[in-house]
């Protein structure tokens, strides 16, 4: 464990040592800080970088919640309004804590800032945010929550029910993450920790188990260290950050290319750039993502397909031509799938409007008859996506 001197964080850099928690499980009901160990100790052995525990409360920040959707700040995310996400007991029946585990998923490749400045790869390039290069990390998240809450009756004998959410679930993660002392919620609304940034995953444990918390009773969660910065706010491309700690999200880019169907409107699309999938522009300014670790989770590296067919600064023009069988083949097991065939197209269609295409050059003719054919799709989004590009490069 590592006490950082803001709040109780335990860095799973630095596991417990074995011998002493062996000891610890003797006489578990008396030491509830040997409880944290053991669960941290398991989370670290299964990969996870950070993890804490919190009561299961309903904290003061879910009053902010149902302003933010009756500011239609949620789009068109209904599954938003599920009312257990603002009544966390009713998740899991008796649930009385909750784990939660962060699972780091930054590899070495480049920034899409630093992508864009190299000057690409020759014909046209998109950005698909890094998240969703390899493996579907709900997939990867499930195998190691599953594995953490099959294990918590090695030292908690008594019955117990326990329940894993992977990204999927009405919970609002980032919240109990806050209270479990890994982080503050930046101004760009993600969860931040000083050592690890905000390049990890949140996955959480509800369990009727009544663990003691990570932090103690007179401790308060991580203090915000986001201080005047706004770099985030600054230089997200559509405004989505109206104000600190504040999304509207039907500006943001990764709601236009993954949660939106049909058109996207057309005054953002422009901002949008070449983006297809996602945007990770306010997490790749943020300083604290600046000298943070690499995963070696080999699952979230960049897909490869066939030769100059991946997943790391992919072919607008391939992605553009992909049918929905091919789709249905390469994207299986990869959370891209959410954004369907039609939805990738159309945002495809939108990049290479973007692209800067010049008239003349060897990609030209090919790309323009691509977009003539998709201007002709049954599926709005898409013909008239096409249609706006050819209007840009033409």
């Amino acid at each position: 464990m590592v006490f950082f001197p803001e709040a109780r964080t335990f860095s799973l850099g630095v596991a417990p040592n074995l011998a002493t928690l062996s000891n610890l499980r003797h006489n578990q009901t008396m030491d509830p800080a040997g409880d944290i160990a053991w669960i941290v100790e398991r989370a670290s052995a299964l990969g996870f970088s950070l993890c804490g525990v919190a009561r299961l409360e309903r904290f003061r920040e879910y009053s902010l919640f149902k302003d933010w959707l009756e500011r239609g700040y949620g789009g068109e995310m209904r599954y938003l309004a599920d009312p257990r996400r603002r009544e966390p007991a009713e998740v899991l029946p008796g649930a009385r804590s909750v784990i939660v585990c962060a699972l780091n998923y930054n590899t070495a490749h480049p920034y899409s800032v630093e992508a864009a400045a190299s000057g690409g790869r020759g014909e046209p390039r998109g950005w698909i945010s890094r998240y969703a290069w390899g493996r579907d990390y709900h997939e990867v998240l499930w195998e190691r929550l599953n594995g953490l809450a099959a294990s918590l009756s090695a030292r908690f004998p008594e019955p117990h029910e326990s329940r894993a959410y992977a990204d999927t679930g009405p919970v609002a993660e980032r919240l109990f993450a806050r209270y479990a002392g890994l982080g503050w919620l930046g101004k760009n609304t993600l969860l931040l920790n000083r050592e690890q940034g905000s390049w990890f995953f949140l996955g959480v444990i509800f369990t009727t188990l009544g663990l003691s918390p990570s932090l103690g009773p007179d401790e308060l969660p991580p203090a915000d260290l986001c201080g005047k910065c706004r770099r985030c706010l600054d230089a997200c491309p559509t405004g989505a950050l109206v104000e600190p700690y504040v999304m509207d999200a039907r500006r943001c880019i990764s709601y236009l290319t993954i949660e939106l169907r049909g058109r996207v409107p057309e005054e953002l699309r422009e901002a949008i750039g070449t983006n297809v999938y996602g945007c990770d522009i306010c997490q790749e300014v943020c300083p604290y993502n600046r000298e943070v670790p690499v995963t070696d989770v080999r699952d979230f590296e960049p897909r490869e397909f066939a030769p100059d067919e991946g997943l790391l600064e992919p072919r607008l023009e391939w992605l553009a031509n992909l049918s929905e069988e091919e789709f249905r083949e390469k994207f299986r097991g990869s959370a891209m799938k959410r954004t369907k065939w039609r939805g990738l197209v159309r945002n495809a269609c939108i990049a290479l409007g973007n692209a800067g295409l010049e008239r003349g050059s060897k990609d030209h003719s090919r790309i323009v008859e691509s977009l003539e054919r998709l201007g002709e799709s049954p599926d709005i989004g898409i013909s008239e996506s096409a249609r706006w590009a050819l209007s840009r490069i033409r």
